[in-house]
């Protein structure tokens, strides 16, 4: 199958809104846009009132609504875009298989989120968990407030340099205890193509020794200047392969959860991993993650890896 960037959609703000990053995003990586809705149902059980059976729904209603959003989201996205080949198909089976098998064929998947816990559409609770916890491949969410055009190819010919206070920068949630190429990868690539900086966010784990600055003075600064020299390290042969990428580094004493959400406000995407756990019953994303699905201003890119 050619390579391509899949959007799941249900009809709800969010998922249109996803539609609109995905596309420029998929300028950006010069890839065609696939558009893709998981029409499938469980049809509502009827039990008898008044000794009547009250009969099912038509079973092509849910296929001729997916259609029909699916074409309509075709049209717009084809209009603001001309140069986006786009194309759109009606998924068989249940929403979660099936948004993890498009996922599996394309490249980057891109779904919406409300954020803040509240749900509404299949992308935005248990579905959406589900296949981000268990995609193989990298899932972005998306927010309505997140979806505004901050993203444009590096040659757009509006396209400008991020000015010196880092707005609109890629961040990166980055592990030391397990830095992983792919998820590094993904976030100097996407600095690259949009000519940003890249910030990278590390939060330094307390030994279990630690008792408060009073009674242990300079321990936080030791912690801070070791992870700074694991960063370098670590980010050397990143730089020296996207020489144009400017990376500026953040350390912060205990989990990167709170620093990540402050960095999305005038971030063009976070960028977080998560390790695969094939044998591993139910969603596991981690407490970094869980807060920026939450809370997260910017789109949220979670990278899967070993």
């Amino acid at each position: 199958m050619p390579r391509t960037l899949a959007v799941g959609l249900d009809g709800s703000p969010e998922s249109l809104a996803a539609a609109d990053w995905a596309a420029r995003e998929a300028l950006l990586r010069r890839l065609p846009l696939r558009l893709v809705s998981a029409s499938e149902w469980q049809a509502p059980v009827h039990a008898p009132l008044g000794g009547l059976d009250v009969p099912p729904l038509p079973s092509d209603l849910p296929q001729a609504a997916a259609r029909r959003l699916l074409d309509a989201a075709r049209a717009h996205l084809a209009d603001r875009h001309p140069g986006l080949r786009v194309e759109a198909e009606d998924l068989p089976g249940p929403p979660v298989p099936a948004l993890l098998k498009a996922a599996e064929d394309s490249e980057l998947l891109v779904l919406g989120s409300r954020g803040l816990g509240k749900v509404v559409g299949y992308l935005l609770g248990s579905v959406s968990l589900a296949v981000l916890a268990a995609s193989e491949r990298p899932v972005v969410l998306v927010r309505t407030a997140a979806a505004g055009g901050r993203d444009r190819p590096a040659d757009h010919p509006a396209d400008a340099r991020p000015d010196a206070t880092g707005a609109h920068d890629v961040v990166l949630g980055l592990d030391l205890d397990r830095p992983d190429d792919a998820v590094i990868g993904f976030a100097f690539d996407a600095a690259s193509r949009r000519a940003a900086g890249l910030r990278v966010v590390h939060g330094r784990a307390l030994p279990p020794y630690y008792y408060g600055g009073e009674l242990m003075p300079g321990l936080d600064d030791e912690l801070a200047g070791q992870a700074r020299r694991d960063l370098r390290e670590v980010l050397r042969p990143w730089q020296e392969r996207f020489p144009a990428v400017e990376v500026s580094t953040q350390i912060t004493i205990g989990s990167a959860g709170s620093p990540l959400v402050h960095a999305s406000h005038d971030a063009a995407l976070v960028v977080v991993g998560r390790r695969i756990r094939r044998a591993a019953v139910g969603a596991h994303i981690g407490p970094v993650t869980q807060a920026l699905l939450h809370h997260a201003a910017a789109p949220v890119a979670v990278v899967p890896h070993d």
